[in-house]
């Protein structure tokens, strides 16, 4: 009788774990212990928008993740960005010449990799 008990409980929390990781993976729940909304107040550019580039990323899986994507490459004096967890892109809008290898320490100081990079339209 023991066995069923300990059998039962054990499937419980798995059903549970597994439930939390689909959530996860979705998006829907907070991983990174970020929250869902958005923080406030936003950088701005200093200048006319010079140009932009994409930036591919892995591992983004919530708006906590986007959030924190976003504060790491806009400590990049002259870029401000805005990722989307959805496209696992974020997108780099700069008033002055922008060093890629920058970017790329940004993202994987906020715990990420770069998957690729794509320049956008030069304004």
């Amino acid at each position: 009788m023991s066995d069923v008990i300990v059998f039962i409980f054990v499937f419980l929390l798995l059903a549970l774990a597994v439930k939390g990781s689909i959530r996860h993976f979705r998006g829907e729940s907070p991983c990174c212990k970020g929250r869902s909304g958005d923080s406030g107040t936003r950088k701005r550019l200093e200048g006319p928008v010079s140009g932009e580039i994409l930036v591919r990323i892995s591992g983004m899986r919530c708006d906590g993740c986007a959030r924190r994507i976003e504060k790491e490459i806009e400590r990049i004096e002259g870029a401000v960005c805005r990722a989307d967890r959805k496209s696992s892109v974020a997108r780099v809008e700069y008033d002055r010449p922008l060093d890629e290898k920058k970017v790329v320490s940004a993202v994987e100081k906020a715990g990420y990799g770069v998957i690729s990079i794509e320049h956008g339209d030069n304004r």
